[in-house]
C-alpha cells in the first residue's frame, strides 16, 4: 500500500480550477488503487511555523555542525516534523494557481520550511544531493492566461519552472504536469482538458 499526499496551494475551495482537477485525479486514482492511503495537506489550513531568525540560525548551526540554542532547537523540531511528514509519502500531487507568474506565498512558505540540509537535501563533495528519491509527483497548474509553448508568454511562467526546479533539487525528478489554462477566457474548456489529462495520468501513476 502506497501513501499519496495531496498538497493544496489554492485558498479558493470549490471555485479553484487546480483543486477541481486534482479532485478528479484523486477520484480516478482511488478507483485504480483502492488500497492506497490518500492524505490532503491544505496549506491554507495548516499551522506553518514562521521561518524566522531562530529557524534560519538553526539551519546554519546544522550546516556548520554547531550546537543549537534552546530557541533554535525548538524551531528545528518544527521543521523536522514538516520534513518527516512530507517524506512519509510515496507519491505527491501538487495543485496550485499561478499568482503574479509564480506560486502562492503559502506554498513558498511551506517549501522554505521543507527544503533544509540533512532533511531533504545533502551537500556532498561539492555537490547538492536530493534525499527524496524514487517518488513521483503530479503537478496541476491553473493559470488565468496561456503560457505554454507557442503562446509567446512562455517566459512569464515562473510557476511550473520554480516548482519543477525545487522538486528536482530535493530528488523528485519524475514530475508529470497538468496545465489548466486559460481559465480567465475559457474556464470550462480548460477544466475539461485538465480533467481528461488527470484521468489519463491517474491510470498509470
Amino acid at each position: 500500500m502506497a501513501k499519496l499526499l495531496h498538497i493544496v496551494g489554492s485558498p479558493r475551495g470549490d471555485r479553484s480550477a487546480s483543486l477541481t482537477v486534482a479532485k478528479d485525479f484523486i477520484k480516478a486514482y482511488k478507483a485504480k488503487n483502492p488500497g492506497d492511503e490518500i492524505e490532503t495537506l491544505d496549506l491554507w489550513m495548516a499551522e506553518l511555523p514562521e521561518f524566522d531568525g531562530a529557524t534560519i540560525n538553526a539551519k546554519y548551526a546544522v550546516m556548520h555542525g554547531e550546537t543549537f540554542t534552546p530557541d533554535q532547537e525548538t524551531a528545528w523540531k518544527a521543521v523536522v516534523k514538516i520534513a518527516d511528514h512530507f517524506k512519509s509519502a510515496d507519491k505527491f500531487v501538487f495543485s496550485l494557481p499561478m499568482w503574479n507568474f509564480g506560486v502562492p506565498y503559502k506554498l513558498k512558505h511551506y517549501i522554505d520550511l521543507l527544503v533544509q540540509p540533512g532533511l531533504v537535501v545533502a551537500y556532498e563533495n561539492g555537490n547538492y544531493k536530493g534525499l527524496v528519491t524514487g517518488k513521483p509527483a503530479v503537478a496541476i497548474y491553473a493559470r488565468g492566461g496561456a503560457y505554454g509553448p507557442g503562446t509567446g508568454a512562455e517566459g512569464y511562467d515562473a510557476q511550473s519552472k520554480y516548482l519543477k526546479q525545487i522538486l528536482g533539487f530535493i530528488g523528485i525528478t519524475d514530475v508529470r504536469d497538468i496545465f489548466v489554462e486559460p481559465t480567465a477566457a475559457k474556464k470550462d474548456e480548460a477544466l475539461e482538458a485538465g480533467t481528461s489529462k488527470a484521468k489519463e495520468l491517474a491510470e498509470r501513476f
